[in-house]
């Protein structure tokens, strides 16, 4: 005899329907594989020495007045939170003065119209539904962790006896909540009820009685074969999983008399008809077709284009992180320049944000803060001037580093500017930041206890100010010191009717859009040609050998 192949996966499965789950059906079999009274027999007669006819053997009759292979194999078909009585319910409820409540009373009378008719149909296998009290107990005895011996916490007692059934869900009007969103004095019901996820959920359980011949109903007997669990979302899981073409389970009972049960879980629910599922379909086609007509008309259906001559440009950008700042705590505040004359903004865009107060974390020999804060803006670009000499410039984004120390004392720690992408995609841009400086130890000393220092009185005085329109802008006596760096990671889309279009407007646009790449290129030169020209004022200032300089129209130190 070929060894039995057995499902030793006794973990739970998950399924998701969305049928009724009356509709489920499972079979369960049970079979007996080893007995401890192997042989029941009865001698009818003897025809010589001690030896006994083989064909007289016959099983021997149970005080319950089955046959002893009656109950080595049985199989049964349930119902989702069907109930089926277990020997021990049957001895149990017949006696009245056992029913306390009207569920007691119920099932005496089912089990007396049972045992009158003659029609139970099960003898081992039986159930316990969700409104019996075995599935509280069952929930409460259950372990939360692997541990041999578990001792439960305050926290395990309290929430052993909440149970996600039936919740009482108290309903809206107009939008409104009954309850009080804050209740200062929560009573104990209100904590069981209110700390736990509130899905309702019921439980069955499947089980069988594996007790000797003739001696069903005890309770340590009984053995847990499948545990169903729904949910309002439709959610079955399901402990073991169906059988399947899987091998059958196997229990073995213990104590002195030793047996080995086998057992099969089927799901054996019946199939819809054609004409149900196509019924279905048509439903789920009509649903999804409104939610479909819903979300349209929420978004729209006309894609948004720009005028004739225009450009559009869309920045998605964060603050990522700031480093090499004296203090810590730090924030930034930052604001985004469009250039005058030809550049817009609608009017509910912010060009400006602040960000957070960030601690700064040590990374090798610097302190970094990281911001993570997020910021968008849209400008629109109108080009009417067609003349060479209309040179576009592109939007700066200026930036300043501040810090705050416990007493609420800000300190300015540098400014910072730079020039947005002039092509789209991702863009990664690190800010040198400065700060202007006295001379002398009292004003450092300003700085450290009371807090404050030297401020611009207008950010864009970082580059060249937007109100400025002389020939020259000196900085002379300005001095400065270098601070850290801000990191800005900017997401750039541009949108335009040239970048489709093949008439004189696409020719027309594409000169404007080179010229802006040719400026921002042109900017990035400029700025080099600047950092050298800084470093070497520095030096001069060093010396004390600065002499009377020129100032270019940019700001710059010209010798």
């Amino acid at each position: 005899m070929a060894a039995a192949v057995w499902n030793t996966d006794t973990g739970e499965a998950v399924y998701r329907s969305r049928d009724p789950v009356r509709n489920l059906r499972l079979r369960v079999h049970l079979q007996r594989i080893t007995s401890s009274n192997f042989l029941h027999y009865q001698p009818a007669a003897q025809r010589g020495n001690d030896l006994i006819d083989l064909a007289t053997f016959r099983p021997h009759p149970t005080a319950s007045g089955h046959r002893p292979d009656e109950e080595e194999e049985e199989e049964v078909l349930i119902g989702w939170q069907e109930k089926l009585f277990s020997q021990f319910e049957v001895d149990l409820y017949q006696n009245e003065a056992a029913c306390q409540s009207p569920l007691d009373h119920q099932y005496r009378q089912e089990i007396l119209k049972l045992e009158d008719s003659g029609r139970r149909r099960n003898r081992r296998i039986f159930t316990y539904t969700d409104s019996d009290r075995y599935t509280n107990l069952e929930e409460h005895c259950q372990k939360m962790t692997t541990a041999t011996r578990e001792v439960p916490s305050f926290l395990v007692e309290r929430m052993a006896n909440v149970r996600r059934r039936r919740q009482d869900r108290r309903g809206m009007e107009g939008g409104i909540l009954k309850s009080r969103i804050v209740t200062w004095e929560p009573s104990e019901e209100f904590i069981r009820n209110n700390h736990v996820i509130n899905t309702p959920l019921q439980t069955m359980y499947i089980m069988a009685d594996l007790g000797p011949y003739g001696k069903l109903g005890y309770k340590n007997c009984e053995h847990v074969l499948c545990t169903l669990k729904v949910d309002s979302n439709g959610v079955i899981t399901v402990k073991p999983d169906f059988t399947g073409l899987k091998g059958p389970y196997r229990i073995e009972t213990e104590g002195e008399k030793q047996e080995l049960w086998k057992y099969t879980i089927d799901n054996v629910s019946s199939l819809a008809q054609p004409e149900e599922e196509e019924r279905e379909q048509r439903v789920f086609k009509d649903l999804y077709g409104r939610h479909k007509e819903y979300l349209s008309s929420l978004v729209g259906t006309d894609f948004e284009m720009t005028v004739p001559g225009a450009f559009r440009l869309f920045v998605n950008g964060e603050v990522v992180s700031a480093q090499g700042y004296e203090y810590d705590n730090l924030y930034v505040h930052f604001f985004v320049e469009l250039p005058a004359g030809n550049w817009s903004s609608p009017e509910f865009q912010q060009l400006s944000g602040i960000t957070q107060t960030c601690a700064t974390k040590s990374l090798g020999m610097d302190k970094v803060a990281y911001f993570s804060y997020p910021f968008t803006f849209e400008a629109s670009f109108l080009h009417e001037d067609e003349s060479a000499e209309a040179l576009p410039e592109w939007p700066v984004l200026y930036c300043e580093v501040l810090s705050l120390d416990f007493w609420q004392r800000y300190r300015v720690e540098g400014y910072g500017a730079a020039v947005l992408p002039a092509t789209p995609g991702s863009h990664t841009l690190t800010v040198s930041t400065w700060r202007p400086v006295e001379l002398g130890t009292v004003a450092e000393l300003r700085r450290f206890f009371l807090g404050g220092s030297l401020e611009l009185e207008d950010l864009s005085y970082v580059r060249i100010p937007g109100t400025f329109k002389g020939e020259r802008l000196s900085r002379f006596g300005l001095r400065t010191e270098t601070t850290g760096s801000v990191t800005f990671r900017l997401h750039c889309l541009q949108q335009s009717r040239a970048f489709m279009e093949s008439s004189s407007l696409r020719r027309r646009m594409r000169s404007v859009l080179d010229r802006l790449e040719g400026f921002s290129q042109q900017s990035s030169v400029h700025n080099v040609l600047e950092a050298f020209r800084r470093a070497r004022r520095r030096m001069q200032e060093a010396r004390g050998s600065l002499p009377q300089d020129l100032v270019s129209p940019s700001g710059t130190v010209v010798s």
